[in-house]
């Protein structure tokens, strides 16, 4: 053991000695590592937070949730358009035989979203998103008050005028003070508040409640056509806890096609998403950014191997004096060995280090800088340690071996 720790112990000294005696020698050959590490580490911090974002979206609009809509989210090639165009949209009367029949489902709400001027007074804000829906929502997706409270059952099914508003609303008209018992207009009506979402920032699909006025879809009806397709009517359906989404999507299929009462030949009128798919689609992309990652970075760490190789062969050189010494003590050709394997990591390590360190700032930049949540987590730093560590092996196997086999005597003699 205590052999080791003085390899280590010289190996590292040895290391530092190569870096201060022949810096710009050292940094140049480093450098190929550095930014090796760079390119690697950064596509994969971006790749883990856009995936993690992606998770967080997925989370708060339901991973076991089935929206029932016209229109389905993905298309092939050939998709049959005016097929899909003379679809009814979903109703109140499909989201009530849903709820009454349905087995696997948790929650069912039918909900409807527009875009509209929003006023307090002589204050406005336009395109505010106004989500209508039925009781059911706060059971299926994810968001918390700041203040106030959900409408209740009551309230949503007498269609009462109230609303919950998000924080760019309550920034815009009431100034960032309490907007609890106030009220605000939507398309002429007067709508009290009764709540207050907690500030999220968007997400990766863009959804927020920021920017978003909450009110019973019963009290929607007073205000527009809450059956007019572009007002995107969809029915959100909740699996109960277990229940997997293929088998809660079959029961929707049978249900719905028994509503709309379609012969067995005859095709959907309705489509059944989730977005577990769209999720699914972006695994593809991340696995190219990676390879791309992987390809750029190479070029660089295959650049970098050859400049510690050379860094190593030079230092072979060197010492080759010391090495005859050393070997005509005792030393055997393992120690010489792995003395210079040691030093050969080491350089790279301090390679890869810089590399991390750069990924470092530049993530604290993007953190603070752009409000945009990175993270470097430390299975990216243990692979950027572990590559600088596999690339120093590779480089200095063969210096090291070199130098292990001198003959002592010849190597004394050397000048």
């Amino acid at each position: 053991m205590k052999i080791i720790l003085r390899l280590i112990r010289e190996s590292y000294i040895f290391a530092l000695q190569q870096l201060l005696v022949n810096k710009l020698r050292t940094v140049l050959s480093l450098l190929g590592i550095t930014i090796g590490i760079f390119a690697v580490i950064s596509v994969f911090t971006i790749v883990d937070s856009l995936q993690l974002k992606i998770h967080q979206s997925v989370e708060s609009l339901g991973d076991n949730v089935l929206y029932v809509q016209k229109w389905p989210w993905e298309f092939s090639n050939d998709f049959p358009w005016w097929k899909y165009y003379k679809r009814p949209v979903p109703d109140f009367h499909d989201a009530d035989e849903l709820r009454r029949r349905s087995n696997n489902a948790k929650n069912v709400t039918y909900m409807i979203s527009t875009s509209t001027t929003v006023k307090n007074g002589a204050k406005s804000m336009q395109n505010t998103s106004v989500v209508a829906a039925s009781y059911e929502y706060n059971e299926i997706f994810s968001f918390e008050l700041s203040a106030g409270r959900y409408f209740t059952s009551g309230e949503s099914i007498s269609g009462k005028s109230v609303a919950i508003i998000g924080e760019d609303i309550v920034n815009g008209l009431f100034a960032g003070s309490d907007p609890i018992g106030k009220k605000i207009n939507i398309k002429g009506r007067k709508v009290s508040i009764i709540g207050r979402f907690k500030k999220e920032g968007s997400d990766i699909f863009n959804n927020s409640h920021d920017n978003q006025v909450l009110i019973p879809i019963n009290f929607a009806r007073n205000i527009v056509n809450v059956k007019s397709e572009r007002l995107n009517p969809l029915i959100a359906v909740k699996a109960k806890e277990g229940i997997p989404n293929e088998q809660l999507k079959d029961e929707i299929l049978g249900i719905m096609r028994s509503v709309r009462q379609l012969k067995p030949k005859s095709d959907d009128d309705f489509s059944i998403n989730e977005i577990t798919n769209l999720s699914h689609n972006f695994e593809g992309i991340f696995k190219t950014l990676n390879i791309a990652g992987w390809f750029i970075g190479g070029l660089s760490l295959l650049v970098g191997g050859f400049g510690i190789a050379n860094i190593m062969f030079v230092s072979v050189r060197e010492r080759t004096k010391l090495i005859g010494i050393q070997k005509s003590l005792g030393a055997k050709n393992f120690f010489i060995l792995m003395q210079f394997l040691f030093e050969s990591v080491f350089l790279s390590l301090f390679g890869g280090i810089f590399g991390l360190l750069l990924v470092f700032f530049i993530v604290l930049g993007v953190k603070y800088g752009l409000e945009f949540d990175v993270v470097l987590t430390l299975g990216n730093i243990m692979t950027g340690l572990s590559v600088s560590v596999f690339i120093g092996l590779v480089a200095g196997m063969i210096p090291a071996f070199i130098a292990s086999r001198l003959n002592p005597v010849e190597a004394i003699r050397t000048n």
